[in-house]
């Protein structure tokens, strides 16, 4: 992972310093004649982030299912959730190394063909442990498309337009979230209202791993439409491609000689750093390097992806049927878009630090009325319900939750992780926060169907103390890096 994201660094520094330190606006790109097809490029690219947000959340419509058919309890369908998210961080490791020695196009096709076996293989499984195993598969695509795809675009995207192409990337994955809940509910109406009615021969929660294989197909040809990273044709001693790549995404009037030049010369001088670079004889990692770690696990320890995974089965344990639950999460689905949105056009303007905060206190307030409301649930397992007065608060807090996340730490976490560290130990320090992201994901998603049983509203009301929790180590730890350049990272 490490190889691959050291290009972020360069791209920026391949600019003239001049132009790094200057506040003026970019000035309108030579090249814009050719933005249709830059973003075309890039819009092949994020197909990958679509795929990471369908695989990551279309096992919340299947996840009663899965419990039907197998006779399974909560803490084998926990593992078969759960699985996938160490596949991703394999993944993502390995990326770096994939990538280098593939290219990023072939490594987008690789990533694409795991994605179809996975969906293929998740769907005819003939037996919970090869469910788990083909998830494994799958979560190993997403890892290697969390990394793939915002690298390629900053590689490829001239440099006034490289924000607004990069967040394609979480844009796409959003949108990958909305549509596997979009198709989760309708294939759960098809079949009657129930995961495992059937479709054509097949349980609905089979078609609704399997439909993946589409997007992927989808992805893998327009990765086949792209060209190479002229970053990478260039490494490879391949300089005539790269020439071509230069002069489509940037314009006939780039001098070419300059460019290439540019471009070999930070190439031979980038620095790679090696695990020793993050140490520190007090506190055993940079304190920087710790800060990246806990926004890290402060952005999945406050219970987003219980909302993304386990929705369905979250709704169904507190009397609500398991059509409707899939209607919700389809709800909650399209806030995260909308918020997405809303921290696209607020993160450049007003800056991370305060949307960060108000995301916090806006989590921390509706994971306690969650929690209060959950207090009043009677019963257990099937026979669980909710009145209608706390069941309404519940619904509208877990949407509020999801939209303060998504204007902000889903956002902003990202944002700062690229950001926040100095340049010769960027991309090390990135994949190490990434990592640490990955472990947290997989402790939240393996740990909720237990709490939940143990105790629904305490769960909820721990969630919410790390949300309390976040606001002063957002502001004690994390400085804001609005309008700063990357080499003013100390």
């Amino acid at each position: 992972m490490s190889r691959i994201l050291s290009v972020r660094p360069s791209a920026r520094a391949a600019e003239p310093r001049e132009r790094l330190l200057s506040t003026t606006p970019p000035t309108r790109w030579a090249g814009e004649a050719h933005l249709s097809h830059v973003v075309f490029i890039s819009a092949a690219a994020a197909m990958g982030g679509f795929l990471f947000g369908y695989d990551s959340a279309v096992i919340n419509g299947a996840v009663t299912g899965i419990q039907k058919h197998f006779g399974v309890g909560n803490g084998e369908t926990a593992f078969v959730v759960a699985i996938a998210l160490l596949g991703s961080a394999a993944g993502a490791v390995a990326a770096g190394r994939l990538a280098d020695h593939l290219g990023r196009v072939r490594t987008m096709l690789l990533a694409a063909v795991l994605f179809a076996i996975s969906g293929v293989g998740s769907m005819f499984p003939p037996n919970i442990g090869l469910l788990g195993f083909w998830r494994v598969v799958g979560g190993i695509a997403i890892g290697i498309a969390s990394v793939i795809a915002p690298t390629y675009i900053a590689e490829v995207a001239p440099t006034a337009y490289r924000g607004r192409l990069a967040s394609f990337q979480q844009l796409a994955i959003v949108l990958g979230i909305t549509v596997s809940q979009l198709a989760n509910w309708g294939l759960n109406q098809a079949a009657g209202g129930e995961s495992t009615g059937h479709l054509g021969g097949v349980q609905a929660w089979q078609w609704m791993l399997g439909v993946e294989a589409i997007p992927a197909i989808v992805y893998g040809l327009m990765a086949l439409a792209i060209p190479e990273s002229p970053r990478f044709l260039i490494a490879d001693h391949r300089e005539e491609e790269a020439r071509k790549v230069l002069t489509e995404v940037e314009g006939a009037g780039v001098d070419l000689d300059a460019r290439v030049a540019e471009i070999r010369a930070v190439l031979e001088s980038t620095h790679k750093p090696r695990p020793k670079d993050l140490l520190s004889g007090r506190f055993g990692l940079l304190p920087i390097v710790w800060v990246g770690i806990g926004a890290s696990v402060f952005q999945q320890f406050v219970g987003i992806n219980v909302i993304f995974y386990y929705s369905s089965f979250l709704w169904q344990s507190v009397g609500i049927d398991e059509s409707n639950s899939l209607l919700i999460s389809l709800s909650t689905s399209i806030i995260n878009v909308i918020g997405t949105v809303v921290a696209m056009a607020l993160v450049d303007r007003i800056g991370r630090k305060p949307l960060a905060l108000a995301g916090s206190a806006g989590m921390a307030l509706a994971l306690g009325t969650a929690a209060w409301a959950f207090s009043y649930r009677v019963g257990t397992g099937d026979t669980a319900t909710l009145a209608d007065t706390y069941a309404t608060a519940a619904l509208v807090a877990a949407h509020v939750f999801v939209f303060c996340f998504a204007f902000s730490w889903g956002v902003v976490v990202w944002v700062l992780l690229g950001e926040m560290f100095p340049n010769k130990i960027r991309a090390l320090a990135l994949s190490v926060a990434a990592s640490a992201q990955w472990i947290a994901n997989w402790a939240i998603t393996v740990s909720f169907p237990n709490l939940s049983d143990w105790n629904l509203s305490a769960t909820y009301v721990i969630y919410a103390v790390f949300a309390v929790l976040s606001i002063p180590f957002v502001a004690l730890c994390i400085r804001e890096t609005k309008g700063r350049a990357l080499e003013e990272m100390g």
